[in-house]
């Protein structure tokens, strides 16, 4: 089964995507949530939903990552380290990704059973 981990912030993506850089990982980024767990990011509200249920698709001895990348303004900063990191270089919320591989879903992509499902299953 999928080993899940819910990060908040750059440092704790790292020290998560480190501790398994050994392992098959995909990581989802999304917007932080409030009070009432309601993200400002009206994608990744619709996307989240839509990953985790195709989560199953993953190889079963995989992490995924989901980290909050910080609050609207945090985020829309493009010098932020989340958009300036080279392995990362996000230009989006939400992103589903592989790390290590070229591939990635961005927005509303993400939304999409079909795309998400391949994502996962591909090698």
């Amino acid at each position: 089964m999928v080993k899940e981990i819910d990060v908040k912030g750059y440092e704790a993506y790292q020290k998560a995507a480190d501790e398994n850089k050994d392992k098959v990982v995909y990581a989802l980024f999304c917007g932080d949530v409030d009070d009432q767990g309601k993200s400002w990011c009206p994608d990744c509200v619709v996307a989240e939903p839509v990953v985790t249920r195709n989560l199953k698709s993953a190889p079963d001895d995989a992490i995924f990552i989901h980290c909050r990348v910080g609050p609207r303004d945090f985020w829309k900063d493009k010098s932020n380290i989340f958009r300036t990191d080279p392995q990362l270089a996000l230009k989006s919320v939400p992103t589903l990704m592989r790390l290590g591989k070229p591939q990635r879903l961005e927005e509303e992509q993400c939304a999409k059973d079909d795309l998400v499902q391949m994502l996962f299953e591909e090698d």
